[in-house]
């Protein structure tokens, strides 16, 4: 499904949410800023838009896995036209089970990808084992809106607008009505946090954005 709609991934990302996107990924990333990763691991990194975001914490390496190759091909010419290819590597991997022995990354960043995790507390256990001890992770994600009337909006944005727009550019039927079902079952606020504290994590947090729409969840090993 993401091989199918890798090329025009990056262009509905953006349209879809209405640039918000972009302000989100920022956000995320100036979490890192104090602790000045050197190694970053960007997991189901996509086209490579987090990394990107990520180079402003001026790190020696970002690498980026993801389990599309289609999604990956797209990401490695980015980084070509846009000379990051020193700085960002993307590499295909299972976020469950990650190709890197344990204790090895800085920092962690996953942007909009827990959520596709077939087995969540496995990839999330994953995450853990390679980051270093201190190491913090960053996870934005997708979240329900609890609050009138962001609630009913966003319902039925997902439900009726986003798969009929989402169909008219990919051509794709299958993969704008996946993301509003995949939200809705992903364990998001609380829940999540409850997973992270269960498999080890300490110091989870957990921010709602605009309105709801989105969380940014940090952690440390």
């Amino acid at each position: 499904m993401f091989d199918a709609i890798s090329g025009k991934y990056d262009f509905l990302n953006h349209f879809l949410s209405l640039g918000i996107d972009i302000r989100w990924r920022k956000k995320a990333i100036k979490l890192l800023a104090k602790a000045q990763p050197k190694l970053i691991l960007d997991v189901a990194t996509g086209t490579g838009d987090f990394a990107i975001e990520a180079l402003k914490l001026n790190p020696e390496k970002i690498i980026g896995v993801d389990i599309s190759e289609g999604m990956l091909d797209v990401g490695r010419k980015k980084m070509k036209e846009r000379g990051f290819e020193q700085f960002i590597e993307l590499k295909a991997g299972d976020s469950e089970n990650l190709p890197f022995e344990e204790n090895k990354f800085d920092a962690v960043i996953v942007g909009f990808g827990v959520r596709n995790f077939e087995n969540l507390e496995k990839g999330l256990a994953e995450i853990l084992r390679v980051m270093k001890p201190g190491a913090r992770v960053v996870v934005l994600e997708f979240s329900k809106p609890r609050v009138f009337p962001m609630k009913q909006l966003y319902s039925f944005y997902f439900k009726f607008i986003l798969p009929k727009v989402g169909r008219f550019f990919s051509q794709d039927s299958s993969a704008y009505t996946y993301l509003p079902e995949s939200v809705q079952a992903f364990p998001d606020g609380n829940d999540f946090l409850s997973v992270l504290s269960k498999l080890g994590y300490k110091n989870a947090t957990c921010q709602p954005l605009t309105f709801g729409i989105s969380s940014l969840y940090t952690a440390t090993k």
